[in-house]
């Protein structure tokens, strides 16, 4: 017989909110079931399925204890649901987790040693396991070996801006860190990204186990590939405001950058910023035939526009006109040749630069 909750309250609460999910849904409970710690409890929300998923969790609550089954009679969205289940939640150590996704045995326990072992530390990801077809899914899968090297607490909070800089359903948390950062908020932006740019914002410190806790699934009907608050718009959008704040506070030039990249993405991503204040004295590109151009012109404007300029027209750091520079490129590999580039011109990151999205 499975372990029942202990009455004084888990280690661990897992939040797993499911919708529609009862075909994933059982690999995805075996996988905690089979945790090496067996000390958790997991609230798993049955968001308005139309499908078989409350019968599921209920079977397998006969079976055990230590799951939790919760039930929205509507489907309300994830955000409803997380806060259903962290309303019921009695643990110090939150967890998330998504229906269609595994833990590997060890994860419990790695990230909570991880939490135990630094009382500064707020939140304990891992390294993650694409689950998808890495040819079809090429770009994901890319995203995925990205996340994967950032590890430390620093290389999160630096590179925060090109992307959500960890994989939702991997993090553990401190209820005492929600509780003092802040909660999901629900919007037309990405819940979780939101969250992790607001916490470190506010000095949050997370870091990662390093070492696979997860498989991370990418099905077809994946919330982050099918919901308008998921895409590369929302992301923009969301991180603008707190990219700008972060400058206000560390650029010794702001509101004014220049940005390595002259690309049209790279403008569409930057507008948002640019709307709350960012001024882009300069591009930086590669292109000879973008060099010597101005761009970004309005309507109707007779010269006017952002001029380019080659890479021998970066300045060293040490030069009194040296600009605060943004590498906004997302060509794989173009981002660490800017990095090596700036690094040889005695630039450094979180100083001089910054990476972004």
């Amino acid at each position: 017989m499975a372990p029942a909750a202990r009455p004084d309250g888990p280690r661990v609460s897992v939040l797993l909110p499911c919708f529609n999910a009862a075909e994933t849904l059982p690999a995805a409970l075996d996988s905690l079931l089979a945790q090496t710690m067996p000390d958790f409890e997991v609230l798993a929300v049955d968001d308005g399925s139309a499908d078989a998923t409350w019968t599921v969790l209920r079977g397998y609550a006969r079976r055990d204890g230590r799951i939790r089954p919760l039930r929205q009679a509507e489907n309300r969205g994830i955000v409803a649901a997380l806060e259903l289940a962290l309303a019921q939640a009695h643990a110090p150590y939150l967890a998330r987790m998504d229906a269609d996704d595994l833990c590997l045995p060890e994860r419990l326990a790695r990230q909570c040693a991880l939490l135990d072992a630094d009382p500064g530390l707020d939140l304990a990801a891992g390294l993650v396991r694409f689950g998808g077809d890495r040819r079809a899914c090429a770009g994901y899968a890319h995203y995925v070996d990205w996340i994967n090297t950032l590890v430390t607490p620093e290389a999160i909070a630096l590179n925060r801006f090109v992307e959500s800089p960890l994989a939702h359903p991997s993090a553990v948390f401190r209820r005492a860190a929600y509780e003092r950062l802040g909660g999901y908020r629900a919007g037309d932006f990405p819940e979780d990204y939101e969250l992790w740019l607001r916490w470190l914002a506010q000095g949050a410190r997370m870091a990662k186990v390093p070492d696979e806790v997860l498989v991370w699934n990418d099905p077809p009907g994946r919330l982050s590939r099918t919901a308008p608050q998921y895409g590369a718009e929302a992301f923009a959008r969301i991180k603008a405001g707190y990219l700008v704040d972060w400058l206000a506070a560390h650029n010794p030039r702001h509101p004014q950058v220049w940005v390595w990249g002259a690309g049209r993405p790279t403008r569409l991503r930057l507008r948002p910023a640019r709307a709350l204040g960012l001024r882009i004295a300069a591009y930086v590109d590669i292109d000879p035939r973008k060099v010597g151009q101005r761009i970004d012109k309005r309507a109707g404007q007779r010269g006017g526009g952002v001029p380019v300029v080659g890479r021998a027209s970066v300045p060293p750091a040490a030069a009194p006109d040296a600009p605060f520079i943004l590498s906004a490129v997302s060509r794989r590999g173009a981002r660490e040749e800017i990095a090596a580039t700036l690094a040889g011109l005695g630039y450094r990151e979180g100083k001089d630069w910054l990476a972004v999205g």
